[in-house]
């Protein structure tokens, strides 16, 4: 069934559907798909990989900005899964990390499936400008669509005379992968995190330290002059 449905003109309008949900509200990781199909493209010449990138592309960019228009629109709890304690935290997490470093965040969000969902909500609830979100979005998107098909293509390499095994050999690659990639992410945010909060702390020192020493010109200023101002009576 995988095979035939692999050379069928409807797999391309049936996938971009896929892609475009995933924008906004991940079921499957839509990496699975991409990575499963190229393997199988690596065996059969289908499905096309250039149309399944560019099929690949335009739902990511798709989902990714509805996630932003909704974001906007709706906020981040009109509906009973934004309230869940999990999302909301996820939600919370993405509105710290936009604040401090959104170029970083909305490229980086495309590799981590919930956490593209959450960053593309925030961006839109936040008011990020969406000129901007589009652009570094489709950056995104076009390295993580180039970043899936290789993996695919790869394992697809691996096993030339069973087809399905390349497929399911690249899943699995491509969830290995995708949680070391996610986990990676994280740590690299938190400490990103970790760092401004040092440099916050040492901007705080630097503040209290100037001010202690104007105060203690001043004291001296007022000594030289034979001037105790902390006595006004005097």
């Amino acid at each position: 069934m995988l095979e035939h449905a692999a050379g069928q003109p409807w797999i391309y309008p049936v996938l971009l559907v896929f892609f475009f949900i995933d924008g906004f509200a991940t079921i499957l990781p839509s990496e699975t798909a991409i990575v499963g199909l190229s393997a199988l493209a690596m065996h059969r010449g289908e499905p096309n990989l250039w149309l399944l990138g560019a099929t690949a592309l335009v739902g990511a960019m798709a989902g990714d900005n509805m996630a932003y228009m909704l974001g906007r629109k709706i906020g981040l709890d009109r509906w009973k899964w934004m309230r869940k304690p999990k999302v909301q935290k996820m939600f919370a997490w993405a509105h710290y990390e936009l604040d401090k470093r959104g170029a970083v965040l909305i490229f980086t969000a495309r590799y981590i499936p919930w956490g593209r969902v959450a960053v593309n909500y925030v961006a839109g609830q936040t008011g990020f400008r969406h000129k901007t979100f589009f652009f570094l979005d489709a950056f995104a998107c076009f390295t993580w669509v180039g970043y899936s098909i290789g993996i695919g293509s790869l394992a697809g390499h691996w096993v030339h005379n069973n087809p399905l095994l390349g497929v399911g050999i690249a899943v699995a690659f491509a969830v290995v992968l995708g949680v070391i990639v996610d986990h990676t992410l994280r740590w690299w945010h938190k400490h990103l995190e970790k760092r401004d909060g040092e440099k916050k702390d040492g901007e705080k020192k630097d503040g209290a330290k100037k001010e202690a020493a104007a105060a203690d010109t001043g004291t001296a200023v007022n000594a030289a002059s034979g001037v105790d101002r902390s006595n006004p009576a005097g």
